[in-house]
């Protein structure tokens, strides 16, 4: 196999005491330079240094390996996150071992995990797998390569530092990079892909590239690209997210929500800034959008088919903006494998058994549309309708893992629903019952001396908005949403919903609700629906560098009561929060809160504040009032103006005047305060003279 550059997987079907032995045997019979065993308590016999529950995967990731023992004999161990993570550090010649617990010959298993049930049928059928079951001899794979694959050894490169000649290739487009010309690289898991990173970082610091800022979801992401960058570049030292290197320069890590706070205070961004994005993919397009701008030369790196998500809902997301912003931003793809063969049956295995490389299904816009509800267990036995699903779910989300492919087959109580068109499922929606408390239940939750798995909608609203009810009633969260991408905005996601919310009123349920990341569009998408937001997180989620937001529509007499009174908490907190613990959220976000619930009325006296502010020279900070409903009274009729966002930034916000001349791309004090006067004046003329919907008439 290793002169194959080949990698294989032998799957261990038995009693644990059996299973466990053959793994012993096969851990002590070769000559492995790094091995690694994951399970969930450790083995008898081997070093804890080598030993990882599967909650600790990916500390090895960067790391390569020759053999990894994987434990999945206990009911409910089977950790699909860390076999997808883990899988992709094998290197040719190496072995994964399966553990499982012992099965039919015919693997018509009744299992209490229809994921795993699955996972044992796909591995039945699948060539290339070495099965070692009960008390039966090892069984090995045939595998021959075919005429097309004579050729896919290792492709090496004229480039010292690289393996590939893709490798190679990326990392000389990094390195003569140009202004305001992205580029986008893309690439399989082991292409590679963030080891081309750190090349360049290392020439581009030779070249006198003094700081470099790297950003990705998280540090662990980016261990490859501080590897190759140390080897290179021995007389600098790490320190912390931090490589330094004395009198030569920088590269940082920072992570996406401190990134994009440091450029709303300036304090990054700007001529000759250099920022490299790994997974990219992972990142929400707004924010990306905005690094795009401050960014002179700015790369985006993500995977295309991985165990972190998807890169093709990122190119479907964010091509547009590139186009509108970079139209002559570059592409690459790197293709060629580093750590086996091109022709590896260990990496369509993964994918097979993990649906790595689930895409979405073909697109039928012609033929009428067919609402079906699925059974997790019929789902889980249909395998063209679960890789559509699924396919649909990463393309449509910045961050799918295996892991959901695991809990949208095991959780309990979810419910799926599709939308095909002759056959081809276009569109799905995935939601959980939540709530139903008894109050003694509740009122512990809501003091945070309980925490119950599930229940995130619910339980969020007792702790954070002080809705006990939220608990006692029954609520249903939609979990995931997902229309093919050649469909959107044909009302297919509407259709969904309006399926979803019937089935639920049906069902007794008395709020139905959602949970995402605050971002313009989803907000208008909801509240177009009849969704009211009930809560918005304090803070960025790290991995998202958004504001979680809460939605809720009513179901029936109990649920109105408590999305009034839930509605009616939060639209007083709004402006209090704004103030202070939101005043960095992004003020397109801000106006869609503003949009809900209508705005107050403009009195006389603010009026005249107004016409002070626009044309007698009045300081706008004493009529930050009469300025807050100006914007309020705007923002209930869409589309508007990034004018209308500056504003409300200032008025509801505490942004100072350099904030508004960064924005408006004027210098000083005094013309950012002109611009503010002539945004005043602009938008009381119109509301004056009728032409902004919701300005209350005299």
């Amino acid at each position: 196999m290793k002169l194959r550059g080949w990698r294989g997987l032998v799957w261990l079907a038995a009693a644990e005491g059996t299973a466990l032995g053959r793994a012993h045997e096969l851990w002590r019979a070769g000559e492995w330079q790094s091995s690694c065993w994951i399970s969930p308590v450790a083995p008898a016999g081997v070093a804890s240094h080598v030993w990882l529950p599967p909650g600790k995967a990916r500390t090895r990731l960067g790391q390569e390996h020759d053999l990894i023992i994987f434990d999945a004999l206990e009911a409910g161990a089977f950790d699909a996150d860390a076999l997808g993570a883990l899988s992709g550090t094998l290197r040719a010649g190496g072995l994964l071992v399966l553990l499982t617990p012992l099965v039919p010959r015919d693997v018509t298993v009744v299992s209490a995990s229809r994921y795993l049930a699955r996972l044992l049928r796909q591995l039945a059928g699948a060539p290339g797998v070495a099965c070692w079951h009960a008390d039966d001899e090892l069984q090995l794979p045939v595998l021959s390569e075919s005429p097309g694959n004579a050729k896919a050894r290792f492709t090496g490169s004229h480039d010292k530092d690289c393996l590939t000649a893709d490798q190679a290739e990326a990392v000389a487009r990094l390195v003569r990079l140009r202004r305001r010309r992205p580029l986008v690289l893309t690439a399989d898991r082991g292409r590679g892909k963030t080891a081309a990173l750190g090349i360049a970082c290392a020439r581009l610091l030779a070249a006198g590239q003094a700081h470099i800022l790297v950003t990705a979801p998280r540090p662990e992401a980016i261990a490859a690209l501080f590897e190759r960058l140390m080897a290179l570049r021995p007389e600098g030292q790490r320190q912390g997210n931090r490589f330094v290197e004395a009198g030569v320069g920088c590269v940082e890590f920072m992570a996406p929500d401190v990134l994009s706070d440091k450029l709303e205070r300036g304090e990054t961004g700007g001529p000759g800034s250099w920022l490299l994005v790994d997974e990219a993919a992972a990142i929400p397009a707004a924010m990306l959008g905005a690094w795009l701008t401050a960014f002179p030369r700015i790369v985006f790196a993500t995977t295309v088919h991985g165990y972190e998500g998807s890169g093709r809902g990122f190119a479907l997301r964010f091509r547009e903006r590139l186009e509108r912003q970079a139209p002559e931003w570059q592409q690459y793809h790197l293709a060629a494998p580093i750590r086996w063969r091109a022709d590896d049956p260990l990496e369509p295995l993964v994918n097979q058994l993990l649906l790595l490389d689930a895409e979405p299904p073909a697109v039928v816009s012609l033929a009428p549309l067919v609402l079906q509800h699925w059974q997790q267990a019929q789902l889980a036995t249909d395998e063209q309708a679960l890789r559509a699903v699924f396919g649909l779910l990463v393309q449509a989300h910045y961050r799918t893992t295996p892991g959901d492919l695991q809990r949208l087959l095991d959780e309990r109580g979810l419910s799926i629903t599709t939308l095909a068109s002759d056959g081809q499922i276009q569109a799905v929606c995935v939601s959980a019952d939540e709530g139903g408390f008894a109050p003694e239940l509740a009122e512990r939750v809501a003091r945070g001396e309980r925490r119950l798995p599930g229940h995130l909608l619910a339980q969020s609203l007792a702790a954070h908005a002080g809705s006990r009810q939220a608990l006692t009633a029954h609520l249903r969260r939609v979990q995931r949403i997902a229309v093919h991408p050649e469909r959107r905005r044909e009302g297919l996601g509407r259709h969904l919903l309006e399926a979803e919310r019937e089935a639920a009123r049906k069902a007794g349920i008395d709020l139905l609700g959602a949970s995402f990341g605050a971002e313009p569009g989803l907000l208008a998408f909801w509240q177009a629906l009849g969704f009211c937001t009930v809560r918005l997180g304090l803070s960025r989620e790290t991995s998202t560098g958004e504001h979680a937001v809460m939605v809720t529509a009513p179901l029936s007499a109990e649920g109105s009561a408590i999305r009034a009174g839930l509605v009616r908490r939060f639209r007083s907190l709004l402006p209090a929060l704004l103030a202070f613990e939101l005043a960095a959220l992004d003020p397109e976000v801000v106006l869609a809160l503003l949009r809900e619930g209508g705005s107050p009325s403009l009195v006389e006296d603010e009026r005249q504040d107004l016409a002070d502010v626009a044309g007698a020279r009045r300081e706008p900070a004493l009529a930050r009032p009469a300025l807050q409903a100006l914007v309020w009274c705007a923002a209930q009729a869409p589309p508007h103006e990034p004018e209308l966002a500056w504003l409300a930034g200032w008025a509801f916000q505490g942004r100072d005047l350099a904030w508004l001349a960064a924005q408006a791309g004027v210098t000083g004090r005094r013309q950012a305060l002109a611009r503010l006067r002539e945004i005043v004046g602009r938008y009381l003329s119109a509301g004056e003279n009728g032409e902004v919907e919701g300005f209350p008439p005299r």
